[in-house]
């Protein structure tokens, strides 16, 4: 018995806590047996991944699992929360379950299980491509929370992968948790378990696992004795097995381990009595609670000195009772006797050992052996050591590797995609470069054209100089006849003079009359106050146009909705573009000629008839997504705007050249007939105001307007004709065939004729296009934008010769659209109190107009006040209408 007081010692040598702190895999010595325990859980250790029942929201964090995993098993965890609402078939909505029969119920569920059982292989598939083994795990629960608690606690899981948050939410900044399951796990799944969360495939936060208390003693629990005592012998040997976790019992096979085993089984009494364990048991080698020192990690005894007190409460912890385990010591007799002296011996072990061993009779030779043996249990230990730190080195460097080789395989995948952007943007450049070369080669062909021009200017320029040179002789001999002419003129200055005295005081006289007599006004004049007041103080929101002489509003302006053109402040051309518009529009009435209905002079403000469907640009431009315009509406509005052109180059005793023709400037009335506006910049030609080349009136003046649509001969020479407008009218009938942008248009349509691509090139928009009748539009267009303006058409003898049959055959008639735009008069040509078309509409003081006669019959009758508004009228005094009265009149007439 002496010698089995030495087994503890040479046990506790290696302690493994020493190495358990530096990442050295624990070892479990008993004799020349290694259990290697810790590597062989490391190896099989296993990452749970909890995912949810959409494989697109976990895939990421599946994958971050994987990737990180280092080569350990997968364990796919789901928590299926059946649906608290069953779909009904027919009914088309989900009811509860409480309300749906057991049956549907019952098929509901299974259906739930099949598309759970089809999204967990569907995650097997993805951990089988990425070359990892995975299984699959899943429980019903109404809380997805306290079901991922449940597998912890039923699995041992200590760790574990789940989702942060949903992907859409993630931030580079992001640091904390955002799911409501993610902060339930952080704060109440158990402490052992590390659980890593993450999100949009980023690791967003790591729980670390701890090992607590509550633990440590339920660890402690899988090292205990099972007792095996046969019945009707209660002091025979106990077989103790010592359990590790998942270990198989511990095994003593050296020759030390034999000789205990041998030793502990000689009995005093003659029935093989052991040593008691001071648990009602008998201590053996196996169960002594000094060998117990070994496996303090599990069982939680503390380390160090084994003292009477730390026993004791070990064993009560075990269930034991209150006899302290009695720790053996070697004392010296003499130099080969060995004793044993115990604390507290029982009463029934006194008479149990045999006189051999009470006696100390053991030999040295045996002690020697002994010590000889534990020498090599030693050796043979710190070998298992070394190879277990080996192999955990060499699994480390696996690890290592495998997690390279994911990190080179990432790498080469992503390496492999930017080859194929390089070699994407490489094609993209060479296209480039290839478009590139065309557009040089373009170029070169333009700069040799320009080259053969400049060589035909030049030799046209030496022509000029020797022209010049024979003019100057011309000139010379011409000064001499200007000295002749000298005396004639100076005769002819004197009966000029005579000439202009007579037509000054003819003029004067003309003058005088004209004043007596009444000229007529066919516009009102409005206060500027009215004007803000249809404007709403010029509120943004009512501006529907911006032009080169002002803004123009929407508004309604004495119960007439209007359209109010304002000068712009910092415009130097208003006002005399102001009275030039007035001039033109009071004196002249044309059913294309938009209506001037008044003007306010103190605020330089035009008021003109509202047409609701805006400009030809915007139709032709499709603005605010409307409708376009059938070629039928297009060849009336070529017709109309040729025979209000007509109407104002063939003016007496001036011709009228409106000189900013663009579609801008011809807009459209509710039935869509063109109205020609924008008169700030016509030009008044007297028929005896002649060009030097030919008998078309002509006036010289600054080049204005819209150069896309300006004659090229008016730029070059400063001369604006009627045939400017003639030019402008042809670019505006190419817009309205093909649909396209005004510059460059005539090379675009001429090439489209010479090789007979014109259908190409025409209006799609507009629907189908009577080839012959386009045709026959696209080369009057043409005619009427020649270079030189002797080559252009007339408008009276020639386009309207071409247009006229067209419009008659689209139908309808030239100043009319249809019987429905004239069964309605417009609302302002009511009067207030009869109800009637006017005859003679009259302006009373309260800002309304009336017919004469009704109003003034309202008057008579003694009343003071406004027949609309009911207040007090300032003045009894009528004003006529007379823009109202001839646009009445014109209305009258086309009806």
């Amino acid at each position: 018995m002496a010698i089995v007081s030495h087994v503890p010692a040479m046990t506790q040598k290696v302690d493994p806590r020493r190495y358990r702190d530096i990442g050295v895999p624990e070892i479990m010595s008993i004799g020349r047996e290694i259990v290697e325990e810790p590597v062989a859980r490391l190896i099989e250790d296993k990452i749970y991944v909890a995912v949810g029942k959409q494989v697109k929201e976990s895939k990421l964090v599946l994958l971050w699992a994987l990737q990180n995993s280092g080569g350990k098993r997968i364990c796919i965890i789901h928590v299926h929360q059946p649906a608290q609402k069953i779909p009904v078939l027919g009914l088309g909505t989900k009811l509860p379950a409480s309300s749906v029969s057991e049956q549907e119920v019952r098929a509901y569920r299974e259906f739930e299980r099949q598309e759970m059982h089809k999204n967990l292989d569907e995650y097997l598939l993805i951990c089988q491509r990425m070359g990892v083994r995975a299984e699959k795990l899943f429980i019903e629960m109404d809380s997805i929370e306290k079901g991922l608690v449940q597998f912890i606690l039923q699995y041992g899981i200590k760790k574990l992968v789940m989702g942060a948050a949903a992907d859409k939410h993630y931030k580079k900044k992001m640091v904390d948790l955002k799911s409501k399951k993610a902060i339930f796990m952080r704060l109440r799944a158990p402490a052992s378990c590390h659980i890593w969360f993450i999100c949009n495939g980023n690791l967003i936060h790591k729980r670390e696992g701890s090992l607590d208390g509550t633990d440590l003693a339920v660890r402690s629990l899988s090292l205990q004795t099972s007792p095996n005592i046969e019945t009707g012998h209660p002091q025979h040997s106990r077989s103790q097995s010592v359990t590790l976790g998942h270990s198989s019992q511990a095994k003593l096979t050296n020759p030390v381990q034999d000789f205990l085993r041998r030793v502990t089984s000689i009995t005093l009494d003659g029935n093989g009595g052991n040593v008691p364990d001071g648990t009602g048991g008998l201590s053996t080698p196996g169960n002594s609670p000094v060998a117990e020192g070994i496996f303090d990690e599990w069982d939680a005894i503390p380390r160090g000195s084994h003292s009477q007190e730390s026993v004791r409460s070990s064993c009560s912890s075990r269930g034991g009772n209150d006899v302290p385990l009695t720790p053996l010591r070697r004392t010296e007799r003499n130099k080969n006797d060995f004793q044993f002296s115990t604390l507290h011996e029982p009463k029934d072990f006194h008479n149990s050992s045999p006189p051999s061993v009470l006696d100390g009779s053991v030999d040295d030779t045996l002690y020697d052996q002994l010590e000889q043996a534990m020498a090599e249990a030693e050796n043979s230990r710190r070998e298992a050591f070394a190879e277990a730190l080996r192999r955990g080195k060499a699994e480390k460097d696996a690890i290592e590797a495998f997690r390279r080789a994911k990190a080179s395989e990432s790498l080469y995948a992503e390496a492999l995609k930017q080859r194929k952007d390089v070699e994407e943007a490489l094609a993209k450049e060479k296209l480039e470069l290839e478009r590139m070369r065309k557009q040089q080669d373009e170029v070169n062909e333009e700069l040799q054209i320009s080259l053969n021009q400049k060589s035909l200017l030049e030799s046209q320029l030496a022509e000029s100089d020797q022209m010049v040179k024979e003019l100057e002789q011309k000139i010379i001999s011409a000064v001499e006849l200007l000295q002749n002419y000298k005396k004639e003129r100076d005769e002819l200055q004197i009966e000029r003079d005579n000439a202009l005295k007579e037509a000054e005081e003819l003029r004067r006289s003309r003058k005088e009359a004209s004043s007596s007599t009444h000229q007529p006004q066919f516009f009102s004049e409005f206060s500027f106050s009215e004007i803000e007041e249809a404007t709403h103080n010029f509120d943004l929101s009512l501006k529907i146009g911006e032009g080169g002489y002002g803004s123009i509003y929407e508004g309604i302006l004495r119960h007439t909705h209007v359209a109010i053109k304002m000068l712009h402040s910092h415009s130097l051309q208003g006002p005399s573009e102001f009275q030039q518009e007035v001039d033109v529009l009071s004196k002249m009435r044309h059913p294309n000629l938009v209506t001037l209905i008044g003007a306010c002079p103190e605020a330089w403000t035009l008021v003109y008839e509202y047409l609701c469907n805006g400009s030809l640009e915007d139709r032709l431009s499709c603005m605010d997504n409307s409708p376009p315009l059938s070629w039928q509406t297009r060849i009336r509005i070529a017709t109309e705007l040729c025979s209000v052109l007509i109407f104002l180059h063939s003016c007496k005793p001036h011709s009228i050249v409106h000189g900013d023709l663009k579609p801008a400037n011809i807009l459209l009335d509710a039935k869509f007939v063109s109205k020609l506006s924008d008169f700030g910049i016509c030009r008044l030609l007297s028929h005896d105001e002649l060009s030097s080349n030919n008998t078309t009136p002509c006036c010289r003046t600054d080049p204005k307007g819209t150069f896309t649509y300006m004659d090229p001969e008016f730029l070059a020479t400063g001369e604006l004709t009627p045939m400017s407008d003639v030019y402008s009218f042809g670019i505006i009938l190419l817009r309205m065939l093909t649909g396209r942008p005004a510059l460059g248009i005539t090379k675009e349509v001429q090439y489209a004729l010479d090789t007979g691509k014109l259908k190409t090139l025409l209006d799609p928009l507009a629907g189908d296009w009577p080839f012959v009748q386009a045709e026959q539009l696209a080369n009057l267009a043409l005619r009427c934008c020649e270079m030189n303006r002797k080559s252009r058409p007339d408008l009276e003898t020639d386009v309207w010769r071409v247009l006229e049959p067209m419009r008659a055959s689209c139908g309808g008639s030239l100043f009319r659209v249809g019987s429905e735009e004239h069964c309605q008069p417009p609302p302002y040509f009511i009067c207030p109190i009869f109800q009637e078309v006017m005859q003679d509409p009259h302006v009373a003081a309260d800002g309304f107009t009336y017919e004469a006669e009704a109003v003034r019959g309202w008057l008579d009758s003694g009343h003071d006040t406004s027949p609309m508004t009911n207040l007090a009228l300032a003045h009894k005094n009528l004003v006529p209408n007379l823009a109202l009265r001839s646009a009445i009149q014109e209305w009258l007439q086309q009806n």
